[in-house]
């Protein structure tokens, strides 16, 4: 009985291996195929990311030592080669360098391509757009830098020193003291605003009437952050 329940067994298989094997064995190949694919392309990304970061790293030593030709090479083959975020970074170095070889159009249009670049990732579009109207300040109307930076120039935005500044001069410009006067103040407190920022914001809230300074005695003592008396 064993004998002829193994040989049952044996056709049974036999049976399922003529009937399925040949579909099994193909799906098997094919997931061998993707797997293989997979991981080629894997590694080819991984590769790639690595080839693009040493040359963002090279663009930036070469920046350091004012080397604008080849930090430029290094920086066109980043665009070229690696994705949003990286092609965003290496377009506002491109600007940078610009503005250092007193080329403030060609800056200015560097920014703007990336603030209007919808692909790019939103930190590096609210960069650009910063120092895009930065360069440009003196030539736009006030209400337009105003349109274009409030909404960055709010207490928890990352750019909210940088961009705030911007728009309490814009406001100035518009004679909306009793609108930059608080907002300077708000930016001296900003605790993640660098100090340099804080201590200009500061004095240019005083000049405008408001108290920016939370502790007057410390501030008179001159001692830690909040020690620069307003002007």
């Amino acid at each position: 009985m064993r004998e002829v329940d193994e040989a049952l067994r044996q056709d049974e298989m036999v049976g399922l291996f003529k009937r399925y094997g040949r579909p099994a064995a193909v799906v098997v190949v094919i997931g061998l195929l993707a797997l293989a694919g997979y991981l080629f392309w894997d590694h080819g990304t991984k590769q790639a990311e690595g080839e693009v970061g040493e040359k963002l790293t090279m663009a930036l030593d070469k920046l350091d030592t004012s080397n604008f030709a080849a930090a430029d090479k290094e920086l066109g083959d980043v665009i070229a080669k690696g994705d949003e975020g990286s092609a965003a970074s290496a377009r506002i170095l491109r600007g940078g360098i610009a503005l250092k070889q007193n080329k403030p159009a060609d800056a200015a249009k560097l920014f703007a391509e990336v603030a209007a670049d919808e692909k790019a990732p939103k930190p590096f579009r609210d960069l650009a757009t910063i120092r895009e109207i930065a360069v440009k300040f003196d030539s736009l109307p006030p209400q337009q830098i105003v349109d274009r930076l409030k909404p960055l120039a709010v207490p928890g935005n990352p750019w909210f020193g940088s961009a705030g500044e911007l728009v309490g001069i814009a406001y100035m410009k518009q004679g909306r003291n009793d609108l930059a006067g608080p907002l300077f103040a708000a930016i001296s407190r900003d605790k993640e605003a660098p100090e340099s920022l804080r201590r200009r914001t500061r004095q240019m809230a005083g000049l405008l009437g408001v108290d920016a300074i939370e502790d007057v005695a410390k501030a008179a003592e001159g001692d830690g952050p909040e020690g620069a008396p307003a002007q």
